[in-house]
Protein backbone atom coordinates (compact mmCIF):
# COMPACT_ATOMS: atom_id res chain seq x y z
CA UNK A 1 0.00 0.00 0.00
CA UNK A 2 1.59 3.34 -0.93
CA UNK A 3 1.50 6.26 1.22
CA UNK A 4 0.26 9.61 0.70
CA UNK A 5 1.40 12.36 2.90
CA UNK A 6 -0.67 15.94 2.47
CA UNK A 7 1.50 18.66 3.90
CA UNK A 8 -1.04 21.24 5.72
CA UNK A 9 -4.07 20.62 7.72
CA UNK A 10 -6.23 23.84 6.14
CA UNK A 11 -8.85 23.48 3.46
CA UNK A 12 -7.11 22.04 0.81
CA UNK A 13 -5.16 20.09 2.64
CA UNK A 14 -8.24 18.71 4.30
CA UNK A 15 -10.82 18.53 1.45
CA UNK A 16 -8.17 16.57 -0.41
CA UNK A 17 -7.60 14.38 1.95
CA UNK A 18 -10.94 14.18 2.13
CA UNK A 19 -11.59 13.43 -1.77
CA UNK A 20 -8.68 10.94 -1.59
CA UNK A 21 -10.90 8.77 0.44
CA UNK A 22 -12.30 5.79 -1.60
CA UNK A 23 -11.36 6.84 -4.56
CA UNK A 24 -7.53 5.62 -3.48
CA UNK A 25 -6.55 2.56 -1.53
CA UNK A 26 -3.72 4.37 -0.03
CA UNK A 27 -2.78 5.70 3.53
CA UNK A 28 -3.14 9.38 3.70
CA UNK A 29 -1.25 10.86 6.61
CA UNK A 30 -2.10 14.96 6.79
CA UNK A 31 1.43 16.82 8.67
CA UNK A 32 0.79 20.05 9.94
CA UNK A 33 3.52 22.57 11.83
CA UNK A 34 0.70 23.81 14.01
CA UNK A 35 -0.73 22.51 16.87
CA UNK A 36 -4.27 22.47 15.57
CA UNK A 37 -6.24 22.17 12.39
CA UNK A 38 -7.39 25.17 10.40
CA UNK A 39 -4.48 27.05 8.28
CA UNK A 40 -6.06 30.35 8.01
CA UNK A 41 -9.54 28.87 8.48
CA UNK A 42 -8.42 28.80 12.51
CA UNK A 43 -10.16 29.25 15.57
CA UNK A 44 -8.59 30.08 18.74
CA UNK A 45 -10.29 29.68 22.31
CA UNK A 46 -9.87 32.06 24.97
CA UNK A 47 -6.57 31.07 27.54
CA UNK A 48 -9.09 31.40 30.74
CA UNK A 49 -12.28 29.58 29.22
CA UNK A 50 -11.66 26.78 26.44
CA UNK A 51 -15.30 27.71 25.68
CA UNK A 52 -14.94 30.98 24.31
CA UNK A 53 -13.84 31.00 21.05
CA UNK A 54 -12.80 33.90 18.01
CA UNK A 55 -12.07 33.13 14.17
CA UNK A 56 -9.15 34.81 13.86
CA UNK A 57 -9.00 33.92 10.23
CA UNK A 58 -11.64 33.34 7.47
CA UNK A 59 -14.95 34.80 9.73
CA UNK A 60 -17.19 33.81 6.85
CA UNK A 61 -17.64 31.86 3.98
CA UNK A 62 -19.42 33.11 0.67
CA UNK A 63 -20.51 31.10 -2.04
CA UNK A 64 -20.63 32.70 -5.27
CA UNK A 65 -23.02 31.91 -8.08
CA UNK A 66 -21.36 28.80 -10.31
CA UNK A 67 -19.56 27.45 -7.06
CA UNK A 68 -19.64 23.64 -6.44
CA UNK A 69 -22.91 23.27 -4.40
CA UNK A 70 -22.44 20.12 -2.98
CA UNK A 71 -19.10 21.00 -0.80
CA UNK A 72 -21.83 23.86 0.57
CA UNK A 73 -25.12 21.68 1.03
CA UNK A 74 -22.44 18.41 2.51
CA UNK A 75 -21.65 20.97 5.50
CA UNK A 76 -24.95 22.74 6.21
CA UNK A 77 -26.73 19.45 6.03
CA UNK A 78 -24.18 18.37 9.16
CA UNK A 79 -24.79 21.62 10.84
CA UNK A 80 -20.81 23.27 10.19
CA UNK A 81 -22.24 25.47 8.33
CA UNK A 82 -25.56 27.82 8.92
CA UNK A 83 -26.88 30.77 6.98
CA UNK A 84 -25.01 34.51 7.85
CA UNK A 85 -28.26 36.01 9.91
CA UNK A 86 -25.99 38.37 11.87
CA UNK A 87 -26.05 42.18 10.56
CA UNK A 88 -22.62 43.05 9.23
CA UNK A 89 -21.85 46.46 8.41
CA UNK A 90 -20.36 47.71 5.06
CA UNK A 91 -20.81 43.79 3.72
CA UNK A 92 -20.97 44.35 0.09
CA UNK A 93 -23.26 41.42 -0.79
CA UNK A 94 -22.94 40.12 -4.40
CA UNK A 95 -25.43 39.20 -6.93
CA UNK A 96 -26.64 35.04 -6.59
CA UNK A 97 -24.11 34.97 -3.61
CA UNK A 98 -24.89 33.55 -0.22
CA UNK A 99 -22.94 33.94 3.12
CA UNK A 100 -22.73 31.37 5.95
CA UNK A 101 -20.96 30.98 9.54
CA UNK A 102 -19.72 28.41 11.30
CA UNK A 103 -21.64 28.22 14.74
CA UNK A 104 -18.59 25.77 16.12
CA UNK A 105 -15.92 28.26 14.47
CA UNK A 106 -14.71 27.94 10.90
CA UNK A 107 -11.92 25.51 12.15
CA UNK A 108 -14.44 23.23 11.95
CA UNK A 109 -15.08 22.99 9.06
CA UNK A 110 -11.52 21.44 8.28
CA UNK A 111 -12.16 19.29 10.89
CA UNK A 112 -14.98 18.00 9.53
CA UNK A 113 -12.88 17.13 5.97
CA UNK A 114 -10.45 15.98 8.47
CA UNK A 115 -12.92 13.33 9.98
CA UNK A 116 -14.12 12.82 6.55
CA UNK A 117 -10.73 11.07 4.96
CA UNK A 118 -9.72 9.02 7.70
CA UNK A 119 -6.22 10.17 7.13
CA UNK A 120 -3.95 9.90 10.36
CA UNK A 121 -3.32 13.71 11.14
CA UNK A 122 -0.38 14.57 13.13
CA UNK A 123 -0.11 18.24 14.53
CA UNK A 124 3.28 20.11 15.28
CA UNK A 125 5.24 18.80 11.91
CA UNK A 126 7.08 20.95 10.31
CA UNK A 127 8.43 19.93 7.40
CA UNK A 128 12.50 20.88 6.29
CA UNK A 129 13.63 18.95 3.75
CA UNK A 130 12.51 16.66 0.87
CA UNK A 131 14.65 14.53 -0.70
CA UNK A 132 14.61 11.61 -3.32
CA UNK A 133 15.79 8.29 -1.64
CA UNK A 134 15.39 4.98 -3.19
CA UNK A 135 12.41 6.24 -5.55
CA UNK A 136 10.64 7.19 -2.91
CA UNK A 137 10.25 10.80 -0.87
CA UNK A 138 11.97 11.62 2.35
CA UNK A 139 10.62 13.58 4.02
CA UNK A 140 12.15 15.70 7.32
CA UNK A 141 11.07 17.69 9.80
CA UNK A 142 12.17 19.85 13.19
CA UNK A 143 11.33 17.38 15.22
CA UNK A 144 11.31 13.73 14.61
CA UNK A 145 12.85 10.96 12.38
CA UNK A 146 12.09 11.48 8.56
CA UNK A 147 9.74 9.11 7.29
CA UNK A 148 9.41 7.80 3.19
CA UNK A 149 6.40 8.45 1.16
CA UNK A 150 5.28 7.59 -2.19
CA UNK A 151 3.10 10.76 -3.29
CA UNK A 152 3.98 14.41 -1.06
CA UNK A 153 1.11 17.11 -1.96
CA UNK A 154 1.96 20.47 -0.45
CA UNK A 155 -0.66 22.43 0.26
CA UNK A 156 1.35 25.43 2.09
CA UNK A 157 2.21 28.74 1.27
CA UNK A 158 3.65 29.22 -1.91
CA UNK A 159 6.60 30.89 -0.26
CA UNK A 160 6.89 28.43 2.00
CA UNK A 161 7.20 25.88 -0.65
CA UNK A 162 10.31 27.67 -2.17
CA UNK A 163 11.81 27.67 1.59
CA UNK A 164 12.17 24.05 2.05
CA UNK A 165 15.38 22.30 1.49
CA UNK A 166 16.74 19.11 0.19
CA UNK A 167 16.41 17.82 -3.82
CA UNK A 168 13.21 19.93 -4.13
CA UNK A 169 14.98 22.90 -4.63
CA UNK A 170 16.99 21.32 -7.67
CA UNK A 171 13.49 19.45 -8.61
CA UNK A 172 11.92 22.77 -9.20
CA UNK A 173 12.98 23.74 -12.63
CA UNK A 174 14.01 27.34 -13.52
CA UNK A 175 10.56 28.01 -15.10
CA UNK A 176 8.68 26.78 -12.40
CA UNK A 177 10.55 29.07 -10.15
CA UNK A 178 9.56 32.24 -11.83
CA UNK A 179 6.21 31.02 -11.86
CA UNK A 180 5.96 30.09 -8.14
CA UNK A 181 7.92 33.34 -7.16
CA UNK A 182 5.43 35.64 -8.96
CA UNK A 183 2.85 34.66 -6.74
CA UNK A 184 2.27 37.46 -4.07
CA UNK A 185 0.14 37.61 -0.46
CA UNK A 186 -1.22 40.65 1.55
CA UNK A 187 -0.14 40.66 5.27
CA UNK A 188 -2.41 41.48 8.38
CA UNK A 189 -2.23 41.03 12.22
CA UNK A 190 -5.49 39.30 13.64
CA UNK A 191 -6.91 40.53 17.32
CA UNK A 192 -9.24 38.07 19.37
CA UNK A 193 -10.63 39.30 22.65
CA UNK A 194 -11.83 37.04 25.12
CA UNK A 195 -14.44 38.02 28.11
CA UNK A 196 -16.10 36.74 31.10
CA UNK A 197 -18.88 35.00 31.30
CA UNK A 198 -21.66 38.25 31.91
CA UNK A 199 -19.62 40.88 30.28
CA UNK A 200 -21.64 42.89 28.19
CA UNK A 201 -20.66 44.52 24.65
CA UNK A 202 -23.39 46.83 23.18
CA UNK A 203 -22.93 48.03 19.89
CA UNK A 204 -25.87 47.84 17.51
CA UNK A 205 -23.78 45.56 15.02
CA UNK A 206 -22.62 41.89 14.96
CA UNK A 207 -19.65 43.13 13.12
CA UNK A 208 -18.09 45.92 10.80
CA UNK A 209 -15.70 46.73 8.36
CA UNK A 210 -14.20 50.07 9.11
CA UNK A 211 -13.18 52.42 6.15
CA UNK A 212 -11.28 55.22 7.77
CA UNK A 213 -8.96 53.72 10.37
CA UNK A 214 -5.27 53.27 9.51
CA UNK A 215 -5.11 49.79 11.45
CA UNK A 216 -8.21 48.36 11.89
CA UNK A 217 -10.16 46.38 9.19
CA UNK A 218 -12.95 44.77 10.37
CA UNK A 219 -14.10 44.08 13.96
CA UNK A 220 -16.74 41.19 15.01
CA UNK A 221 -18.51 40.59 18.04
CA UNK A 222 -17.60 36.61 17.18
CA UNK A 223 -20.30 34.93 18.93
CA UNK A 224 -22.91 37.65 17.57
CA UNK A 225 -21.81 37.17 14.24
CA UNK A 226 -22.27 33.50 14.42
CA UNK A 227 -25.81 33.37 16.13
CA UNK A 228 -24.02 31.99 19.83
CA UNK A 229 -26.10 33.63 22.43
CA UNK A 230 -25.29 31.51 25.88
CA UNK A 231 -25.43 32.71 29.58
CA UNK A 232 -22.41 30.47 30.44
CA UNK A 233 -20.04 31.21 27.57
CA UNK A 234 -18.28 34.73 27.37
CA UNK A 235 -18.61 37.07 24.29
CA UNK A 236 -15.23 37.34 22.47
CA UNK A 237 -14.41 39.81 19.41
CA UNK A 238 -12.08 39.60 17.16
CA UNK A 239 -10.20 42.74 15.34
CA UNK A 240 -8.37 42.07 11.67
CA UNK A 241 -6.49 45.17 10.88
CA UNK A 242 -5.62 46.65 7.11
CA UNK A 243 -3.23 45.24 4.78
CA UNK A 244 -0.95 48.73 5.27
CA UNK A 245 -1.17 48.15 8.81
CA UNK A 246 0.23 44.54 8.09
CA UNK A 247 2.86 45.42 5.93
CA UNK A 248 4.43 47.86 7.91
CA UNK A 249 4.73 46.53 11.03
CA UNK A 250 5.23 42.82 9.90
CA UNK A 251 8.58 42.14 11.24
CA UNK A 252 7.78 44.68 14.42
CA UNK A 253 7.29 43.27 18.56
CA UNK A 254 4.50 41.54 18.87
CA UNK A 255 3.64 43.50 22.08
CA UNK A 256 3.84 46.73 20.19
CA UNK A 257 1.66 45.70 17.47
CA UNK A 258 -1.02 44.50 19.63
CA UNK A 259 -1.05 47.47 22.16
CA UNK A 260 -1.37 49.64 18.82
CA UNK A 261 -4.07 47.81 17.89
CA UNK A 262 -6.19 47.86 21.20
CA UNK A 263 -5.41 51.57 21.12
CA UNK A 264 -7.35 52.52 18.12
CA UNK A 265 -10.04 49.54 19.06
CA UNK A 266 -10.33 51.89 21.91
CA UNK A 267 -10.98 54.81 19.87
CA UNK A 268 -13.83 52.92 17.59
CA UNK A 269 -15.59 51.43 20.35
CA UNK A 270 -14.74 53.23 23.62
CA UNK A 271 -17.71 50.95 25.54
CA UNK A 272 -15.81 47.88 25.26
CA UNK A 273 -14.71 46.54 28.69
CA UNK A 274 -11.30 45.14 29.29
CA UNK A 275 -10.82 41.55 28.06
CA UNK A 276 -9.91 38.56 30.52
CA UNK A 277 -6.99 37.69 27.63
CA UNK A 278 -6.04 38.46 24.08
CA UNK A 279 -4.41 36.83 21.46
CA UNK A 280 -2.21 38.08 18.88
CA UNK A 281 -2.01 36.65 15.29
CA UNK A 282 0.05 37.86 12.30
CA UNK A 283 -0.73 36.48 8.96
CA UNK A 284 1.99 36.77 7.26
CA UNK A 285 0.45 35.39 4.30
CA UNK A 286 -2.66 36.45 4.31
CA UNK A 287 -5.04 36.53 1.48
CA UNK A 288 -3.12 35.85 -2.26
CA UNK A 289 -3.12 38.90 -4.07
CA UNK A 290 -1.51 37.54 -7.42
CA UNK A 291 -2.28 33.69 -8.25
CA UNK A 292 0.84 31.56 -9.42
CA UNK A 293 0.24 31.90 -13.04
CA UNK A 294 -0.69 29.48 -16.21
CA UNK A 295 -1.42 26.11 -13.40
CA UNK A 296 -4.83 26.52 -12.31
CA UNK A 297 -5.31 24.61 -8.98
CA UNK A 298 -1.95 22.37 -8.86
CA UNK A 299 1.52 22.20 -10.46
CA UNK A 300 3.54 19.11 -10.78
CA UNK A 301 7.09 19.34 -9.68
CA UNK A 302 8.07 15.33 -9.99
CA UNK A 303 6.04 12.98 -11.54
CA UNK A 304 7.81 9.29 -10.46
CA UNK A 305 7.92 9.14 -7.40
CA UNK A 306 5.04 12.21 -7.46
CA UNK A 307 5.73 15.87 -6.00
CA UNK A 308 2.67 18.55 -6.20
CA UNK A 309 1.61 21.57 -4.78
CA UNK A 310 -1.22 23.21 -4.89
CA UNK A 311 -3.46 25.99 -2.38
CA UNK A 312 -5.27 29.00 -3.14
CA UNK A 313 -1.61 30.35 -4.69
CA UNK A 314 -2.60 28.75 -7.33
CA UNK A 315 -6.53 29.74 -7.50
CA UNK A 316 -7.33 32.59 -4.83
CA UNK A 317 -8.27 32.94 -1.35
CA UNK A 318 -11.51 32.08 -0.69
CA UNK A 319 -13.74 28.52 -0.47
CA UNK A 320 -14.08 27.78 -3.81
CA UNK A 321 -10.80 28.56 -4.62
CA UNK A 322 -9.07 26.11 -1.94
CA UNK A 323 -11.97 23.30 -3.33
CA UNK A 324 -10.75 23.96 -7.09
CA UNK A 325 -7.23 23.28 -6.04
CA UNK A 326 -8.07 20.17 -3.99
CA UNK A 327 -10.51 18.79 -6.43
CA UNK A 328 -7.69 19.60 -8.96
CA UNK A 329 -5.15 17.84 -6.66
CA UNK A 330 -6.86 15.07 -5.61
CA UNK A 331 -7.58 14.13 -9.63
CA UNK A 332 -3.97 14.29 -10.47
CA UNK A 333 -2.99 11.78 -7.48
CA UNK A 334 -5.44 9.36 -8.98
CA UNK A 335 -4.16 9.15 -11.94
CA UNK A 336 -0.76 8.64 -11.16
CA UNK A 337 -1.14 5.54 -8.93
Amino acid sequence: MARVLVVGAGLTGSSCAALLRGATRERVSVWDKARGAGGRMSTSRSARDAACTADLGAQYVSRSAGSRGSFYEELLSHGILKPLSARIEGLVEKEGSCDYVAPQGISSVVKYFLRQSGADVFYEHHVTHITLRDGKWEVSRKMGSPELFDVVILTIPVPQILQLQGDIVNIINERQKQQLESASYSSRYALGLFYEVGARIDVPWAAKYITDNPCIRFISIDNKKRNIDSPEIGPSVVVHTTVTFGREHLDSDPAEVQQLILSHLESLVPSLPKAASVKCQKWRYSQVTKAVPNCPGQMILHTQPLLICGGDGFTCSNFDGCIESAMSLAETVRSHL
